[in-house]
């Protein structure tokens, strides 16, 4: 059983977990657009690839899982899941199951403002989000909200471009600095990550771990500490329910005078999910028995809590 996992960059420890997993019963392949990306050289097999804007990108991984035996194929940015979802047939068509959910459901967690639209329709509490300085300045003068905020692209990932604009100047020039900007209520409570998984045969969601942030690092969670909140998990099992998600999802959420709010959903596998493995939540187990049709056990909230995570700092030797 061989899988390839693409765009791994730093994401050493996942693809280390990964191949204790596969136990020497598939390789491990590995794709990014760097030699230097270290994850790379975790992977029994890797390739260099050309950017996935590249218009033979997708040819390109078609070729490796031909060459490499690939049964399945994930990536672990943002950008890439709708490309692969797109092109999902071509790979079932060679005997490849692509990780991700369908293309409209990624589209959709990828556009900020469109979350914003399916939260609030679907009863769940989200940040206030503009994506015009007319609406917004109207928002202002009645109140719905007030400064600070944030200002970042509607389709960006990996935190990415975000700003604080204390007012309305600084305000207007962040947003006029790029094109599809939006403006978001920032909220000050306690930052929570969930990590969830939707099992691919029975659709049912069968994990969901919930940790609260301590300390972020270029855009991922750098500490935190496992907790359980039984009116949180209930949300999550309907949220993902009713956006269609399936596989590893990865939720950003912020507590706020007893309330949740939605910030971020991205449909693969978060930067603290490491933080799930170590606790016995096992994503790439799951992965691998739905691979031969297996359905999962689900094990939601079994875990310990008050367990911390903290990341540090390791490193990789190449030589040319």
């Amino acid at each position: 059983m061989n899988i390839l996992i693409t765009s791994v960059g730093r994401r050493t420890q996942l693809l280390t977990y990964f191949k204790e997993e596969l136990n020497g019963q598939g390789n491990l392949v590995a794709t990014d657009n760097s030699e230097l990306a270290p994850a790379l050289y975790v992977a029994d097999k890797h390739y260099i690839v050309p950017r996935i804007t590249d218009p033979e990108y997708i040819n390109i991984l078609l070729n490796i899982c031909k060459e490499e035996k690939v049964v399945a194929i994930f990536s672990l940015i943002d950008p890439e899941l709708s490309i692969i979802s797109k092109h999902a047939s071509l790979f079932e068509n060679i005997g490849v199951k692509p990780i991700v959910s369908p293309f409209d459901v990624c589209e959709l967690w990828l556009d900020k403002y469109k979350t914003q639209s399916f939260c609030l329709d679907n009863g769940f509490n989200y940040a206030k989000t503009y994506n015009n300085l007319n609406s917004f300045q109207d928002a202002i003068l009645k109140r719905k909200i007030s400064y600070p905020v944030f200002i970042k692209p509607q389709k960006g990932s990996a935190s990415l471009n975000i700003n604080k604009a204390n007012n309305f100047e600084e305000a207007n020039l962040i947003f006029n600095s790029s094109q599809e900007m939006i403006i978001q209520e920032y909220l000050a409570g306690q930052e929570l990550g969930v990590d969830v998984y939707i099992d691919f045969v029975s659709k049912k969601v069968i994990s969901i771990f919930i940790k609260e942030k301590i300390a972020m690092r270029a855009g991922e969670t750098d500490k935190s500490k496992s907790i359980k909140s039984d009116k949180l998990t209930s949300i999550i099992e309907q949220l993902v329910v009713k956006a269609g998600l399936v596989g590893p999802v990865d939720i950003d959420i912020f507590e706020q005078n007893g309330e949740f709010y939605i910030s971020e959903i991205n449909p693969r596998f978060g930067g603290g999910y490491l933080h799930a493995y170590e606790c016995g939540v096992n994503f790439p187990k799951f992965i691998i028995q739905n691979l031969i049709g297996n359905i999962n056990t689900p094990t939601i909230g079994e875990y310990e809590e008050n367990v911390y995570m903290m990341k540090h700092d390791t490193l990789t030797i190449r030589k040319q």
